[in-house]
This record gives C-alpha cells, sequence and structure tokens, in this order.
C-alpha cells in the first residue's frame, strides 16, 4: 500500500482535474449534464484510478488501476479535442490542458512500467 500523496503522477493528475472543472464552469449551461460531466468525470477518474490502486497489496492490482486512469486519461484527452472544436475552449486552454494530459498519461505509462519489471 502506498501514499498516493507522495506521487508525483497523482499531483499532476489532481491538477489536471482542477484545471478541467475550472474551465467547464463557462461552458454553456446545456452541456451541463453533457460534455462537461463527461469531461469532469473522466478527468477526476485519473487520480481517483491511481488513488484506488494505491489502495492494493499487490503491483499487478495496482498495474490494472493505471491502465484503468491511461483509459480515462485518453478518454479526457478526446473531450479536450471536442470542447475546442465546439469553440468551448480557446485554443491556448486547449494546447495547456491536452499537454497536462498527455504528460500525465506518460507517467502513468512508466509507473506501470515500472510495476511490471
Amino acid at each position: 500500500m502506498q501514499d498516493y500523496k507522495k506521487l508525483m503522477v497523482w499531483e499532476k493528475a489532481h491538477a489536471l482535474t482542477l484545471d478541467i472543472y475550472k474551465i467547464t464552469k463557462s461552458f454553456p449551461k446545456d452541456e451541463q449534464y453533457g460534455i462537461v460531466a463527461q469531461l469532469r468525470r473522466s478527468s477526476s477518474s485519473i487520480p481517483a484510478n491511481i488513488v484506488e490502486g494505491c489502495g492494493r497489496k499487490t503491483n499487478p492490482d495496482f498495474a490494472r488501476f493505471l491502465s484503468m486512469a491511461i483509459g480515462s486519461a485518453n478518454e479526457t484527452e478526446y473531450f479536450i479535442l471536442l470542447s475546442k472544436d465546439l469553440q468551448y475552449i480557446s485554443d491556448n486552454e486547449f494546447e495547456s490542458l491536452t499537454q497536462s494530459t498527455i504528460e500525465v498519461r506518460k507517467m502513468l505509462i512508466a509507473l506501470t512500467s515500472k510495476l511490471h519489471s
């Protein structure tokens, strides 16, 4: 069992989620139960899966939850793109959020690889 708060990847994933929540406040009200809910859910699933994995007793169990976090990062990246294409976010916001998501995904992949070695 690990302390998730000591993991840099959790910190970055948590910061990404906070950014997503801030940015989606300005989305159209009719998207509250659509893209806003989907984007918030997918982004918050990244750190949530890290936390749940840290509570597991074995590395294979932890790696399984990291794999789910990677899937949520992929989903988040898509919803960020969709938000840009719908003109809900600026190009700068798109670039920043996308880079953060890619960075988190790379860190998750590296940590998963480390657990398998």
